[in-house]
């Protein structure tokens, strides 16, 4: 049926139960769709090269959203694109492309993840989207992603309150991204106001009998020669120093000064920062070889590089000294355990570890009984001589 398209016509226009089409009698193309819940949606219809080739619909908008005069300035616009042999449907879909979650996460991944971020958050970034976010929003659109498809992802990992945190983390800050380069609408971000899961922080500290068994597990590790002795160097090394895993494995000879005896550590997660070596360290220090034409302290496998991934080695000594529920954090742990038992104050702890905020070191202030516990005792003693 032609007729030309009104507002009067488009909101008499009714239901029937298949989709029904108005045609513009006047702009040949331009039409109004009505499906069977009454929706209206202008629409053009198009044929590219000549009588028989293939026939294209492309939408427009919905009616309410656009007035039948905006939409027939829309139509006009992609029929004339038709009339110098472009396809607006293919223009459509390669922007639909271009939009897809899959190639804006693989451009996030390139110019933000690659580019921002330290090695450890980029190895973090990319296993969270690989894992959960890509397969579960990889086939949307980026505008189709709803605070509803958000929270159902966060939901299916409520088994594991670490992992959903960290996957809506890395959904926020893309989401941002998105919005910083025009992807999405400002102020979208379809993360907002879906609460965190609460998680129960882990602090495993190792006893003076269990270090004394990690000490015995590396020892005879490095006399069977079981796994590289740059892996026990390094396990040795996070015991001594507190330092965090990345900063070691990655340390170079450069960064030694012998002369302050300090790790001078041009970055790390908290910047430019200095670990101070105590003997044992130093002495580990001038115990390693150094490889030519190798600028890392732990040398890998591969000519020039130093060692990626300690897991493997790890948790054979953590076998070997019967600590199975030990991480290697957690030696960075102990280190701040004894500090604090050793009646240490906690900036100082604090700057010991290069933590750049206070909050970080008081996780460790209910460690400090021994000074608290001698306190208490003398208030005890003073409180009860005044009785007498």
């Amino acid at each position: 049926m032609a007729v030309r398209l009104t507002k009067r016509i488009v909101d008499a226009a009714k239901p029937k139960e298949k989709d029904a089409y108005l045609w513009d009698s006047s702009l040949k193309g331009f039409g109004l769709k009505v499906t069977p819940s009454g929706r209206k949606v202008y629409l053009v219809q198009y044929r590219l090269g000549g009588r028989k080739g293939r026939t294209r619909r492309v939408t427009i908008g919905a009616h309410g959203n656009l007035t039948t005069e905006e939409a027939r300035v829309a139509a006009k616009q992609s029929l004339g694109q038709v009339s110098i042999g472009m396809d607006p449907a293919a223009e459509i879909d390669k922007a639909r492309a271009d939009s897809s979650m899959s190639t804006l996460l693989e451009k996030f991944d390139e110019q933000h993840i690659k580019v921002r971020l330290k090695p450890k958050s980029q190895e973090d970034y990319t296993r969270n989207i690989r894992l959960y976010i890509q397969p579960n929003l990889g086939h949307m659109l980026v505008h189709q992603v709803s605070r509803q498809d958000v929270a159902r992802l966060h939901h299916s990992l409520n088994d594991k309150p670490y992992v959903g945190n960290r996957v809506l983390s890395v959904l926020s800050k893309f989401f941002n991204w998105c919005e910083k380069f025009g992807y999405r609408e400002e102020g979208k971000n379809p993360c907002r106001f879906i609460d965190k899961y609460k998680e129960k922080k882990r602090q495993r500290f190792l006893s003076g009998i269990e270090q004394d068994r990690l000490n015995e597990a590396l020892d005879k590790a490095n006399e069977d020669g079981v796994i590289s002795e740059y892996a026990i160097f390094a396990i040795r090394l996070l015991s001594l120093t507190g330092a965090r895993l990345g900063e070691i494995l990655s340390l170079k000879w450069e960064y030694i000064n012998w002369e302050m005896g300090t790790l001078d550590l041009p970055d790390s997660k908290t910047g430019q920062k200095s670990v101070y070596l105590n003997e044992p360290a130093k002495e580990i220090l001038r115990t390693i070889a150094r490889q030519v034409d190798n600028p890392y302290v732990i040398c890998g496998a591969k000519p020039g590089k130093h060692i990626v991934n300690l897991q493997k080695s790890w948790r054979r000594i953590r076998a070997s000294a019967d600590l199975d529920d030990v991480r290697l954090h957690d030696l960075r742990h102990t280190f701040a355990s004894i500090a604090v038992s050793g009646g240490m104050s906690l900036p100082l702890i604090g700057a010991l570890l290069g933590h750049s905020q206070p909050r970080t070191t008081a996780r460790y202030a209910h460690l400090a009984s021994g000074p608290l516990r001698e306190a208490v005792e003398k208030i005890g003693r003073k409180v009860d001589r005044s009785k007498n």
